[in-house]
């Protein structure tokens, strides 16, 4: 397997034949009845209860989608509710994965200057070396906020190199009151998330960055509900892997989110949370197989990997 995070994307995508990736957004009143039903994990007010409820979910989702997906997100912000509890579970479900030969990305959104960012980068980032803590593993790539612009990434981006990992630059997110601040323009008319951008493939495009299959190891996340920036970011930044958001609940389509991948289905990762891990909630799935929410998620992720196929070919 390559050692940079890039080479490893694309041989995932190409490998599973589909850019979708399916994050890990557990919310413990959401969970199937059997899970939450259960003597050991039936009080969500019970730290120790809750928590043992989600990673036993969590941990059952990646096993569905591992024969069919290259890579999982998982949002940290479900995890630190619960402090260490949930920490603990966040890095255990990371070796779940990893055991299971998928690419993991901590979306944890850190960003500051100087040695406060090295500091957040080797704690995201790197593999521990401290005692006690040999067997725990750091994700394979995470999100990062560019706030703070150069200063801000490229502690994040020189640790991810180092480390054969990767890092993704929050540019454009799927939400919409996001406009009213990342489209703001200056008086040459250029939006703020085109500027972050620019800073970003500055960074990206250094040569150690680049990998066998032209991709650099620092990517931007960009959303899917925002389809007039991702045809233009696609030609302009053509080393650049995205990481795509918004597909499913968030309303974006699979031909809005396949703008951003090249023909040959490389060059983004499109990301379905809500819509892949209740899809036992939709009466379409209900209907069809009942309280089995695992063949739920199963077809969930199959319609999903048609979906995205189908507006690629649509695309060509």
């Amino acid at each position: 397997m390559s050692s940079h995070f890039a080479d490893r994307l694309c041989e995932g995508v190409k490998s599973k034949k589909t850019a979708l990736i399916v994050g890990l957004d557990p919310v413990y009143s959401r969970l199937p009845e059997a899970i939450k039903s259960h003597r050991d994990m039936n009080d969500e007010f019970d730290a120790a209860a809750a928590v043992d409820a989600i990673f036993d979910f969590c941990t059952q989702v990646i096993r569905i989608v591992a024969p069919m997906v290259s890579a999982v997100k998982i949002n940290i912000a479900f995890f630190e509710k619960y402090l260490w509890e949930g920490i603990e579970s966040y890095y255990a479900l990371i070796s779940e994965a990893d055991n299971l030969g998928l690419e993991t990305i901590g979306d944890v959104k850190r960003g500051d200057v100087g040695h406060t960012a090295e500091l957040y980068a080797a704690a995201h980032l790197e593999n521990p070396e401290l005692v006690g803590l040999e067997d725990t593993l750091a994700p394979d790539a995470i999100t990062i906020n560019g706030f703070a612009g150069a200063e801000g990434i490229k502690p994040f981006a020189d640790i991810a190199t180092e480390q054969g990992k990767g890092v993704f630059v929050w540019v454009r997110s799927s939400n919409a009151s996001a406009a009213a601040v990342q489209d703001f323009a200056d008086s040459q008319g250029r939006m703020m998330y085109e500027r972050l951008a620019e800073i970003t493939a500055e960074i990206a495009h250094e040569p150690q960055r680049i990998g066998n299959s032209g991709y650099s190891n620092v990517g931007m996340v960009v959303g899917g509900t925002t389809p007039e920036a991702a045809s233009t970011l696609r030609e302009k930044y053509d080393k650049t892997y995205f990481l795509v958001p918004g597909y499913g609940s968030q309303g974006a389509s699979a031909v809005d989110c396949v703008r951003f991948c090249k023909p040959d289905g490389t060059g983004a990762l499109i990301n379905a949370s809500r819509s892949i891990i209740y899809a036992y909630e939709k009466p379409a799935y209900k209907e069809q197989f009942g309280a089995d929410w695992k063949r739920c998620i199963e077809q969930a992720v199959i319609d999903a990997k048609v979906d995205l196929a189908n507006a690629m070919q649509s695309k060509l």
